[in-house]
């Protein structure tokens, strides 16, 4: 299994002990690294296929932004990563196009790993 699907699969069966807990990290995240405020709107589950395989299931939280120049939504989710999978790292990606939806949030923030490890 490559990097990202074993990664992002972790995503998909990461059990969150307590939701609102994980979405108050996200939206504190959000607005530390934006500099803006952030409202959770809703959860949407997303798939992603590449070749007929699944590289990444998981579900994509949407935030509303408000006082950020230039967005409006933020789409959030974070994965397990580092020794024994005990750190968490957080993925956002601001609504800006290409970025439409949550699915294409998705698309970029593979795109942009991918781009990264080479």
């Amino acid at each position: 299994m490559s990097r990202i699907a074993h990664g992002r699969s972790k995503n998909w069966l990461n059990v969150v002990a307590n939701k609102q807990d994980y979405l108050a990290r996200l939206q504190v995240a959000i607005q530390q690294l934006h500099n803006c405020g952030a409202n959770y709107r809703e959860t949407v589950p997303v798939e992603e296929v590449f070749q007929f395989q699944i590289i990444w299931k998981g579900e994509v939280e949407v935030f509303d932004l408000y006082g950020h120049p230039k967005a409006k939504v933020c789409y959030a989710w974070s994965h397990r990563e580092g020794v024994d999978d005990k750190g968490e790292k957080f993925v956002m990606v601001l609504q800006i196009p290409p970025v439409i939806s949550p699915e294409t949030a998705v698309k970029v923030a593979i795109a942009a790993e991918v781009k990264g490890k080479k």
